[in-house]
């Protein structure tokens, strides 16, 4: 795509016109789904590893849309820019995330469970097949591009991708490579499309034409999942800000305490399962917290903690109400004593975002307890919150991190992109 064409497909083209468009899209998302839910895993992986091949091929291409992207990205944080920016090696992950889906088990056509009623002579299986037609609603982040499509295609799913307009050219490239990958593969293109429109309209006709889609699942900030969860006629399956925890218990290793929290804030700070806050027992909050701290300190973090933390650096920033309930995103934590585990878990239900929370202790007592009662998608014992992640998980990509209650919660892979249904085969009998 040049950047002429880029240009003109990104600017708003008319409300009749936007859904005229994206009648077309879903039409031609819900025919390739029909024949997608059909095709053998042989067939799936083989276009999964020619769309690799194809983003390989095109890294010069892509890497020209993304540089696009960033010149013209206006008001973005240093957080948002790192999630946007590609390189060389961030496309070469994008190309070997797809092989790696393409390694991974089919869910399509598996059975859960299987029984023999022998009250009317039925035998009956459940059955993994794919939602049908997904759309995906997502911000600045141009892998997502190629993960959504990757599991979706795996797992038999047509998908429409709504991505931001921040990364509107490299996610067009990668689809292009995409759609070549996938016709190389012997797979209709249009089981992969993107709304080659960055007007909102587009995205509010696609959450509430229900016929259009099976599901949408959004991944963005909380305005984003707000808008969705709200205006959508069909099921959700959100992703939440990523407000996660890292308690250091009593009984805490105090130079694996450090390692932990500090690569659980600095690894990458954009992503949602950075920690955000550190809770530490007050028996605790000397030496073992003073480590800690300043490890984040030392590498460039600011710290905000409670009266008794700031006491510890003079470089330690005074806490205010709003940074316990703060996605910073960013190289900032906030930090706070607590009395003790039970007073800890209190904090996280009460601040948290149910996403990830890890506790750090060589006490398996108090482990299994926060294992036990807090009530997030994922929870860690001795483990940074940064291994929330399916690729972590042995599940390969993933879209996002679940945080609701139905259907799938955690990472979202391929098994959680499928529903099942029931097989039943009798023997002619009738029911009386």
């Amino acid at each position: 795509m040049n950047r002429k064409a880029a240009q003109v497909h990104a600017a708003p083209v008319g409300e009749d016109a936007v859904r005229t468009m994206m009648a077309e899209l879903a039409a031609a998302a819900r025919a390739a789904a029909g024949a997608l839910a059909r095709t053998s895993t042989e067939a799936k992986n083989d276009a999964l590893r020619a769309a690799a091949g194809a983003i390989r091929q095109r890294r010069e291409h892509i890497l020209a849309a993304n540089a696009q992207d960033v010149e013209e990205a206006s008001g973005l944080t240093d957080a948002l820019l790192d999630r946007l920016r590609l390189d060389d090696d961030r496309v070469e992950g994008i190309a070997a995330s797809l092989e790696q889906v393409a390694a991974l088990p089919d869910p399509v056509g598996s059975e859960s469970a299987r029984w023999f009623n022998e009250a009317n002579g039925l035998d009956i299986a459940r059955v993994r097949v794919p939602l049908g037609v997904i759309g995906i609603i997502y911000e600045s982040r141009p892998n997502v591009t190629a993960d959504a499509g990757a599991l979706c295609l795996k797992s038999g799913n047509a998908v429409i991708l709504r991505g931001g307009s921040e990364s509107f050219h490299s996610s067009s490239a990668l689809v292009e490579a995409l759609g070549v990958g996938l016709r190389n593969g012997g797979i209709d293109p249009t089981a992969v499309q993107m709304v080659p429109t960055t007007d909102r309209a587009a995205a509010g006709l696609l959450i509430t034409e229900s016929q259009w889609i099976d599901v949408v699942v959004p991944r963005g900030g909380p305005s984003l999942i707000e808008r969705v969860q709200r205006e959508s006629r069909v099921p959700v399956l959100a992703h939440l800000e990523g407000l996660c925890h890292t308690y250091v218990d009593r009984a805490a290793d105090p130079v694996m305490a450090a390692d932990i929290v500090h690569n659980g804030k600095m690894r990458r700070t954009s992503v949602c399962g950075a920690t955000e806050t550190v809770l530490c027992h007050r028996d605790a909050s000397g030496a073992t917290l003073a480590q800690v701290v300043g490890r984040l300190l030392d590498s460039g973090c600011e710290v905000r903690g409670d009266t008794e933390v700031q006491q510890l650096d003079s470089r330690i920033v005074p806490a205010v109400a709003s940074d316990w309930d703060t996605e910073y995103l960013d190289a900032i934590v906030s930090v706070r004593v607590v009395d003790d585990l039970e007073a800890a878990i209190e904090h996280i239900h009460r601040h948290g975002s149910d996403h990830t929370d890890a506790i750090v202790t060589s006490d398996q007592g108090a482990a299994e307890r926060f294992l036990e009662e807090v009530d997030s998608a994922i929870v860690l014992h001795n483990a940074s919150t940064q291994f929330a992640d399916g690729g972590e998980f042995g599940m390969g990509a993933e879209i996002g991190i679940s945080t609701g209650r139905l259907h799938a919660r955690g990472p979202v892979g391929l098994e959680q992109l499928t529903t099942f249904k029931y097989v039943v085969r009798g023997q002619g009998g009738v029911r009386p």
